[in-house]
């Protein structure tokens, strides 16, 4: 179980995808924390439009928990799937099967009691925060149907303080730090063999039969 961490914008889900290509699909799969972010369908767009997505209280991780243990017990688990744009869960339409290697990341895995023990390896990705911001603004006023003033008031309300009291302190528990500025080539062979060298630790440890 592999736990990729960083602010919003700094690069962990380029990362995850990247490091999920190296290994390839037989060994490794992603999930994304951002899937489980509660449903808020019960309640009208003007009120799940001021909810604070950046704190763990906004997430079911409870529910992350439970499906992290079973694909590590050998069982498939519901792939979720969640809109941002309405702030709702999609349907289930699919199942994540169990594999070597589960890639899962979020900016807030670290900062959740009931999360952050289930992880064999802690990466943190550590970008500047203009550069966070950035790609943040990029990307939800491309992909999640945001304007520049939500993008910025959201950033400036919830985003920073929630990165200074929960994201930030993660880097301390982290097994490994990584720049989200340098090529992705890199950093993924970086964390790739971080991954090797506890896999054949853990395979040195087990008795033999």
């Amino acid at each position: 179980m592999i736990g990729i961490v960083g602010g919003s914008g700094s690069g962990k889900t380029t990362l995850a995808r990247s490091v999920c290509a190296n290994l390839g699909a037989e060994h490794a799969v992603r999930i994304e924390h951002d899937a489980y972010y509660h449903d808020l369908s019960h309640m009208e767009p003007p009120e799940r439009a001021v909810v604070n997505f950046d704190h763990p209280r906004a997430l079911d991780n409870a529910r992350l928990g439970d499906d992290l243990d079973a694909l590590r017990a050998g069982r498939a688990v519901p792939e979720l799937r969640y809109c941002f744009a309405t702030h709702t869960r999609k349907d289930v339409v699919s199942l994540i099967d169990p594999h070597p290697v589960v890639v899962v990341e979020g900016i807030l895995l670290f900062s959740v009691d009931v999360l952050r023990p289930r992880f064999d390896l802690r990466v943190f990705v550590d970008t500047p925060p203009d550069m966070r911001f950035l790609r943040r603004l990029r990307r939800d006023v491309a992909e999640r149907g945001r304007t520049v003033e939500s993008v910025c008031s959201q950033y400036l309300d919830t985003v920073r303080p929630m990165h200074e009291e929960f994201v930030e302190p993660a880097k301390e528990v982290a097994d490994l730090v990584v720049s989200g500025m340098r090529p992705i080539e890199t950093t993924t062979r970086e964390v790739a063999a971080e991954i090797a060298r506890r896999r054949e630790r853990a395979t040195r440890a087990r008795p033999s039969s």
